[in-house]
């Protein structure tokens, strides 16, 4: 399987390096403007092919599919181009700028029956399976909440605001975790630079079950925290994604309430318990996610992490965008 990597900027370098480790996968070519770029794949990976011509990577009729890793807004016409050229395509997190693009990007991926697929590297860790099996077993029990913050003195983004940027890694985990379809949003950003871009947002996913998630996401803070929160009525679950080892603690706490008509109110018990820390797969998420797409593609496949998957996310989204230019009102999701 010959692959392409378009971009080479902070996230290109990690998927060259998983793509090159792949048994029976070769990536061929490298392809980006800047020149003091492709002079560092050519340092690294002399065998690599480079070229800043991007038309000239795409009629490659030896190329088998195309991995998109440039900014968000270039996505859509990358992804078209190497479609209607007979490449599978894989795209960094988010998909597209917006839903419109990517159904008109999975119809000709249909068309052309190539496989169109999104990175949502998260969903191929160790933690997260872990999570998504602990669900399924009924540990956490019923789920009440989904708490993330995801926040650090990052990158402003020059084309998207922070949950456009942050965002999509823990609504993607959100969606896979959870066995409920979202009802609405509401959102809350400010922008501190001259471009109107947010650099701080708090978004709530609204479920019709009474189930909700809130996202905090901030360029601006002083320290990197990646945290989530997941209650349910039996146990907690802390999903800690910067602690080296013990990514995942679950608390026997919750508690318990009933009314007392006569005094009109309501009286609650505590429960706190033992904390136990779950043993996960160390294997790096990337080099999952890579040989998903390869693996999909040789067996006609659907991957985890689906053109579904990333529309998904993308819908969340858009309606975050209205929700912030509309001073938080409630966006309906269709």
């Amino acid at each position: 399987m010959k692959i392409a990597v378009i971009g080479f900027g902070y996230w290109g370098p990690n998927l060259v390096r998983n793509f090159s480790n792949i048994q029976d996968c070769s990536v061929e070519y490298v392809c980006d403007f800047r020149a003091e770029r492709l002079d560092i794949v050519k340092k690294l990976y002399p065998s690599v092919k480079t070229s800043s011509d991007l038309d000239a990577v795409l009629n490659d009729t030896n190329i088998d599919a195309v991995v998109i890793a440039t900014p968000v807004f270039t996505h859509f016409e990358i992804a078209k181009k190497a479609l209607r050229k007979g490449k599978n395509v894989l795209i960094e997190k988010p998909l597209t700028s917006s839903s419109v693009q990517a159904i008109e990007l999975y119809e000709i991926s249909q068309k052309a029956k190539k496989l169109l697929m999104v990175d949502h590297t998260f969903l191929y860790t160790g933690a997260v399976q872990k999570m998504k099996q602990l669900i399924a077993e009924e540990i956490i029990g019923n789920l009440k909440y989904f708490d993330s913050t995801r926040i650090n003195l990052g990158l402003f983004q020059p084309d998207i605001n922070v949950l456009w940027d942050l965002a999509p890694h823990d609504i993607s985990i959100l969606n896979y975790l959870i066995n409920d379809t979202p009802y609405s949003v509401n959102a809350t950003g400010v922008s501190h630079t001259n471009n109107k871009i947010e650099n701080i947002a708090y978004l709530t996913v609204n479920y019709k079950s009474g189930f909700i998630a809130h996202f905090n996401c901030s360029w601006t803070s002083p320290v990197k925290l990646r945290t989530m929160l997941i209650g349910g009525d039996k146990k907690m679950l802390l999903f800690n994604d910067l602690e080296p080892t013990e990514k995942i603690k679950i608390y026997d706490t919750g508690f318990d309430h009933k009314t007392d008509e006569e005094k009109l109110r309501i009286l609650v018990d505590y429960r706190v318990g033992d904390v136990f820390i779950p043993k996960i797969d160390s294997k790096e998420a990337l080099f999952g996610m890579a040989s998903d797409f390869i693996y999909c593609i040789k067996n006609n496949a659907k991957p985890l992490s689906d053109f579904q998957s990333g529309l998904n996310v993308i819908k969340i989204l858009e309606a975050s965008q209205q929700s912030i230019k509309q001073n938080g009102k409630e966006i309906i999701l269709n």
